[in-house]
């Protein structure tokens, strides 16, 4: 395991380039429990607004400690969350060299490290737990079953979201015995539930979406890798190269770019940024250092490919901007690979490469954009599998090609991704204006914005700057300085109320992108400003205050909604500036304004479903991450909420319950099932809930049950219970009784 994991790779996987991982370790940010709306953002926004986060409420986590036991609980599965590049795999190799190297967890007497990747392989055959050990670590051939039960384990499944393994733990028949042959499904399943060597450790890491595949009521312990502080990004720079004035001059630019700076915390895109750097500013390349992020990935591809020449054609010095037609004809077919992967993942086998008209020596050629995942001398690595460096590498490849599919009028392609326009001819070209604000709708679309930096990348290759940069690659366009211009009136008057602030930042960044500063510009005037209640800001305005207040260095003291003058749409999407405040306002002291918010917001509740989830879910963690603030009630009466958006409003208050003393959702269509997703909150030992009303809320006898145990475990606080004009019949209100008995119910109130 030492020798296994004392050597790492830094995006490529070229032969030499492995570097001792204890030279270049840089200590990360790890965090107990996980970003609330961590499933439903695209990564790159979940960067950003944990960048504010980490500083106001979060709890850090050293990784040698995520099994140290808590006073009332043993700490056998740990789940490990965060996005792709963050540090996980990293982590988890520093965590066992420690161990092997004998300084940390010396209480583990075997560590077994398994790579999903590794697992996919083998998926559809029969092994026992043994056996499984023994051909992935021929060293281990000498334990045997007995050895293995007494012995303390530790089993690491490293990224959960690259898993092609069918894990149902509902079922699955149950494996107890290690000699006993099964899927390895099966295996893994009764590994994780504790019915297979219960006792064990399990440490399961995942990019954020795919974790929930993992019932929350095996795991013991939820960490996320947050990636680099901003001083731990200074580190991992000057810790790269020994060049003094280069690490300064690096640093010095990343702070110049916010967009840069926040991408910086994830470990990859750090070594992406200071491969460009190095590159422009030690050889002779000459020209602005690239701000935006189209920009240095475009550099980004150009460094790669004059790095493939200086290696495999052992040509002379060539200028980055000389693709040649070879080059071009590659980097084409991986667009394609990665484009028609966009939705699968980052991961896939040669008949993938072969597909899209790739050969395996073609793409590694490459090495710094699509790599070798497997080269180890096990018998099981018969199947090579293959990614690319980091998701974000995939999504700019994608849209270069989806760009030349336009370009080249590749209809074909372009219906597929878009649908076909309305009222056009399929002989009439599409033109750059309707191009990219269809492929907006179609990012717009999606739910959990997978699509949106592929479309920030769609919306830069559109410069001329960057078409002359990439040489070609990307075709010939007429992007006159009008066609521009109309782009970007577009994005400015883009509103659509359906979707929830955080995605409408991503416009203002698509400005961005565009080199287009004029809507920062203004409110940066604004901010300036002494009469901001008198000049009124549209939509785009508000996402990009939003934005700027969020990533604001300074912690704001108080935002109130109210003063802003602008629409309904517009205060909704100032919203997820909330997360970088002390206090939150929305004139409390006066009953007429409270009144229009709430009517604004049942208005909103009554349009369509998705958009009431959004309002839901970012109202509550409003109200969450302000945790002093006295805020202490919350009303959701006739809102139209059904038993899915129970779920909602529980899982964003169970993140942070202590504050709230008043709920009520009466009449609104929650259901027994709604009602039990709500408990989960209720049960929370933060919970300081005094009054809770659910009148009309279409509950049944069963609905008690669930109330009845949760109040039983925590009914100290409870003073007023609402349950009028529900059908509880005589059994539910037996099994009320008994939270009623307890010497602990402080009930003053029953109706």
């Amino acid at each position: 395991m030492r020798r296994r994991c004392e050597r790492v790779t830094e995006g490529t996987d070229g032969t030499g380039s492995r570097t001792l991982l204890n030279r270049i370790y840089t200590e990360l940010y790890i965090t107990e429990g996980q970003s609330e709306e961590v499933n439903t953002q695209h990564e790159v926004r979940q960067l950003e607004t944990a960048s504010k986060k980490k500083t106001l409420h979060d709890t850090p986590i050293r990784y040698q400690d995520i099994f140290k036991d808590l006073p009332d609980q043993h700490i056998r599965l740990v789940l490990t969350n965060g996005v792709a590049g963050i540090g996980k795999t990293f982590s988890v190799q520093k965590f066992t060299l420690d161990w092997a190297e004998g300084l940390e967890n010396q209480d583990v007497s075997l560590l077994v490290l398994l790579s999903f990747r590794e697992l996919n392989l083998i998926r559809d055959e029969q092994y026992s737990l043994l056996t499984l050990l023994h051909v992935f670590h021929p060293t281990l051939q000498k334990v045997t079953a007995e050895k293995l039960a007494v012995c303390k384990v530790l089993f690491i499944f490293d990224g959960l979201d690259e898993s092609r393994l069918s894990l149902d733990f509902n079922n699955r028949k149950v494996v107890s015995d290690v000699t006993q042959k099964s899927s390895v499904n099966e295996l893994l399943t009764n590994l994780i539930q504790g019915n297979l060597l219960p006792s064990a450790l399990v440490w399961i890491t995942s990019r954020p979406a795919a974790a929930n595949q993992i019932p929350p009521s095996c795991v013991d312990r939820v960490t996320e890798v947050r990636g680099f502080t901003d001083p731990q990004k200074e580190e991992y720079f000057r810790r790269r190269s020994s060049d003094e004035e280069l690490s300064n001059r690096t640093i010095s630019h990343i702070k110049t770019s916010r967009t840069l700076h926040i991408m910086c915390g994830v470990p990859v895109f750090c070594w992406i940024t200071a491969t460009v750097l190095k590159h422009m500013l030690t050889t002779e390349q000459r020209g602005e250092l690239p701000k935006t992020l189209t920009d240095l990935y475009s550099h980004f591809l150009l460094v790669q490919t004059k790095r493939k020449k200086n290696k495999y054609d052992e040509g002379h010095e060539t200028s980055p901007q000389e693709l040649t037609e070879a080059d071009r004809e590659v980097l084409l077919k991986l667009g394609r690979l990665a484009f028609e992967h966009l939705e699968k993942g980052n991961m896939f086998y040669q008949e993938d490469l072969e597909q899209c008209g790739l050969d395996v020596t073609e793409a590694l050629v490459y090495s710094g954009v699509c790599t070798e995942i497997f080269k180890r001398e096990s018998v099981i690595f018969q199947k090579t599998v293959y990614c690319f460096v980091h998701l974000s590498v995939q999504e700019f490849l994608a849209a270069v090609y989806m760009f030349h599919c336009f370009t080249n009028r590749n209809t074909q392609v372009l219906e597929d991704f878009l649908g076909k326009g309305r009222g056009r001819n399929r002989s009439e070209k599409l033109s750059l204006i309707d191009f990219l604000a269809r492929a907006m709708e179609k990012s717009l679309e999606s739910k959990n914005g997978h699509l949106d930096l592929f479309v920030r990348f769609l919306y830069g290759l559109s410069l001329e700057s960057n078409q002359i940069l990439l040489g070609g690659l990307l075709g010939q366009i007429e992007d006159s300085p009008d066609v521009i211009q109309e782009v970007i009136n577009n994005l400015k008057k883009m509103n659509r109320d359906d979707i929830s602030p955080d995605r409408s930042i991503n416009i203002f960044h698509c400005l961005m992108e565009m080199n287009d500063h004029s809507v920062h510009q203004e409110i940066q005037e604004f901010l300036k400003s002494e009469n901001r209640s008198e000049r009124n800001l549209s939509v785009i305005h508000c996402s990009a205050l939003a934005y700027m207040l969020q990533m604001s260095e300074e912690v704001l003291d108080e935002l109130y909604l109210e003063k802003y003058n602008t629409s309904v749409v517009g205060r909704q999407r100032l919203i997820p500036a909330v997360r970088n405040c002390r206090k939150h306002k929305c004139n409390t002291t006066s009953s007429h304004s409270h009144k229009k918010f709430e009517n604004e917001l049942n208005q909103k509740c009554k349009k369509a479903d998705i958009n009431l989830i959004m309002i839901i879910k970012l109202f509550i963690i409003c109200i969450g991450c302000i945790l002093i603030t006295n805020y202490q009630i919350l009303l959701f009466t006739h809102c139209g909420l059904s038993e899915t958006h129970c779920e909602v409003v529980a899982s964003a208050l169970k993140s942070s319950p202590s504050n709230l003393r008043e709920l009520d959702l009466s009449e609104n269509n929650l259901q027994d099932s709604g009602m039990k997703d709500l408990c989960g909150f209720l049960k929370s030992p933060d919970c300081r809930l005094e009054t809770l009303r659910l009148k009309n809320c279409w509950l049944s006898k069963i609905c008690c049950a669930y109330l009845a145990s949760v109040l039983d475990f925590n009914p100290s606080y409870l003073k007023e219970l609402k349950l009028s004009n529900n059908h509880l019949q005589d059994s539910g209100m037996k099994d009320l009784c008994g939270f009623l008995k307890s010497p602990d119910c402080r009930l003053e109130t029953l109706r």
